[in-house]
């Protein structure tokens, strides 16, 4: 990791860009594929398929026999894992439903605003050197308490033209409605355009790497919507020398191995922390059976000296990282002045792989700086808010010429007649 001591606020930029390559150089690609996919649906899925996945896959749907074998081959313990995060994440979506909200503006004049789900959604879950079945549980089980009909997963098979048994299991068990073997850019068109075999959704969720994060910018230019631009998983830690360095590094190092492009950044008022952590992460690298990987993504990290607290929350508020973790004696002043930041952990005993897993909050998070705009996935992100008005003959007679007036003022004479042919019928009652 390289260190960097109280660098310059006009090195910050630099110091704090992201390994992830332009929208620019990928958008071709992207554009490519989704062409395909638009005219020529599965055919098109296959041929990609066989190119990014290497094989060949005649019928994309997971068939019910093969979730009952998948059920099988999942270990009781896993199981039990899975119903133990299951039923957090749960309770920690219900308790974010809200009721409808209503209010008289004034006499006679009702506004009221309810939630209603969005009734097809699509779930990305990456399958590559990882099989992420944890992202289906943060998107299927919020999916499903908000009464979305229907829930369509894609996963990328494996050479073997299969789908990870835990990826299947939580699938069923979080009531998925249709599964299909089929990732990357292709899945994303597939369910953009809709093809023979995957249908199209109106919003499609889940991280990815930068190739899927880019396709999931492209479906919004045909009108899919899309949980927010979550490309390669990115951690920030802020200590001081409260903090336990091997915890700090264990952190660093588990962001670290989900990919060569992820990207670990550490922020201490302490050099001595500083380097015991960098030491720490060296010996636990060694150990890790995904070590290439993290040993890549750690060459892309970032240790960081600065002069004190505030210097400190300004760097993090500037970088905006999907996790953050707080390790540091003065919580309190982290904790009230960090603005942008996907989802934040707390104390020497709050890794951020519980939050992942099965604490209750959702690992879907804004990535590459976009927790400054963007809000992780939530139980709202699987709904819209639409508002009522119900307007009695008291009620226009009191906003009526307020309306005639301004619409008049907009040139909008149709406006106006709408209100003043209801006046007119009043007076004449």
């Amino acid at each position: 990791m390289k260190k960097y001591k109280n660098p310059d606020k006009s090195e910050w930029p630099k110091i704090l860009s992201r390994p992830t390559q332009t929208f620019d150089a990928l958008e071709p690609i992207a554009d490519e594929v989704f062409e395909k996919v638009q005219n020529e649906g599965d055919q098109a899925l296959r041929t990609y398929t066989q190119k990014f996945d290497g094989v060949a896959i005649t019928d994309f749907k997971v068939l019910e026999e093969e979730i009952l074998e998948a059920t099988d081959l999942v270990s009781e313990d896993l199981k039990q894992a899975i119903s133990l995060a299951k039923n957090n994440i749960e309770r920690f979506h219900s308790a974010q439903k809200t009721g409808k909200t209503a209010l008289e503006t004034m006499p006679g004049v009702s506004c009221w605003q309810e939630k209603r789900p969005i009734q097809k959604v699509g779930l990305y879950i990456p399958g590559g050197t990882a099989p992420l079945f944890s992202t289906i549980l943060m998107l299927a089980v919020p999916a499903k308490i908000a009464g979305c009909e229907e829930i369509v997963l894609c996963t990328p098979p494996n050479k073997n033209g299969a789908i990870h048994p835990a990826i299947l299991y939580t699938a069923q068990l979080c009531g998925v409605t249709q599964i299909f073997k089929v990732g990357g850019i292709q899945a994303i068109a597939g369910m953009t355009f809709g093809t023979e075999s995957i249908p199209s959704v109106y919003k499609i969720f889940g991280p990815g790497n930068q190739y899927v994060t880019v396709a999931k910018q492209l479906a919004t230019k045909y009108g899919v919507a899309i949980d927010m631009p979550a490309g390669p998983s990115e951690l920030l830690v802020v200590a001081d020398d409260s903090a336990e360095a091997a915890f700090v590094a264990s952190d660093l190092l588990s962001q670290a191995e989900h990919g060569t492009d992820s990207q670990v950044v550490l922020v201490s008022t302490s050099e001595q922390l500083l380097d015991a952590v960098g030491k720490e992460v060296g010996i636990q690298l060694e150990a890790l059976p995904r070590k290439a990987i993290a040993k890549r993504a750690i060459e892309n990290s970032r240790l960081i000296l600065v002069e004190n607290n505030q210097v400190a929350v300004d760097i993090i508020n500037e970088y905006g990282p999907e996790h953050y973790i707080v390790c540091v004696a003065d919580e309190d002043f982290y904790i009230q002045n960090t603005i942008n930041a996907g989802s934040v952990f707390i104390g020497n005993y709050t890794p951020e792989s519980a939050g992942d897993y099965a604490s209750g909050t959702n690992h879907t998070l804004p990535t590459n700086g976009y927790a400054k705009q963007y809000s992780g996935v939530n139980l709202d992100s699987f709904m819209k808010s639409m508002t009522f008005q119900k307007i009695s003959k008291e009620g226009i007679l009191g906003i009526g010429k307020a309306v005639e007036l301004m619409a008049e003022a907009e040139g909008l004479q149709a406006h106006k007649n709408a209100v003043t042919l209801r006046l007119d019928s009043l007076k004449n009652q």
